[in-house]
């Protein structure tokens, strides 16, 4: 009997041995199983079709790229327009005058917004849509124009808006009459600029945090 039992006890124990194996490998793989879907099964595909469906949506950027553009040209054609207006009037009058320094100022506040609008729409198309590499010596794109991530769109957008703000308080501080409102805004515009330059300073994260 004792022999009988003792025969018995390694066959119980490598039917046990496979048995608690298997038992122990089925939740490891119905845990993979719950993590993604096996490939070919209706889940997959329709997980893969809804991420082609969500990488083709970055064709949507296009619209206000081209947008962007469009405001950019007609910036820079009433830039022209209102030069071709002030001419007659500088060629009347030469003398150094608030009205033709207020007309060259604004010259240059119109032509840096189109600047501006083209720089965002060339950031906004490159960062969604492809990088813009064009074979032609003259047709690629300069280094500072080229956007790696959002923090370089963000950096020559922002930069570009205190040229612009500078220039207007400029502009009304030449056509400036007295009083304390111009001491406001310049009040205004030098904490938004701080601002501004404190964000480009600190605001952009190291190379290790992305």
């Amino acid at each position: 009997m004792s022999g009988t039992l003792g025969g018995q006890e390694p066959t119980g124990g490598a039917t046990a041995g496979p048995a608690k194996a298997r038992a122990s490998g089925t939740p490891r793989a119905g845990a993979s199983g719950a993590r993604s879907a096996p490939a070919g099964t209706p889940r997959s595909r329709l997980e893969g079709r809804f991420e082609q469906v969500l990488s083709l949506s970055r064709i949507v950027i296009v619209v206000p790229v081209i947008i962007l553009l469009l405001a950019s040209l007609a910036s820079f054609a009433y830039g022209t327009y209102v030069f071709a207006r002030s001419v007659a009037d500088i060629v009347d009058d030469p003398h150094v005058t608030s009205k033709n320094l207020g007309f060259l100022l604004l010259l240059t506040d119109l032509f840096l917004v189109g600047a501006t609008l083209m720089i965002a729409a060339f950031g906004l198309y490159e960062l969604f849509i492809s990088r813009i590499d064009t074979e032609g010596a003259g047709m690629r794109l300069p280094g500072w124009l080229k956007m790696n991530d959002l923090n370089d769109l963000k950096a020559r957008v922002i930069s570009m808006i205190i040229l612009v703000a500078a220039v207007s308080f400029v502009d009304v501080v030449v056509e400036f009459k007295g009083g304390l409102d111009t001491f406001y805004l310049g009040v205004a515009v030098a904490v938004v600029i701080a601002a501004l330059t404190v964000f480009l300073r600190f605001g952009r994260p190291e190379s290790g945090d992305r």
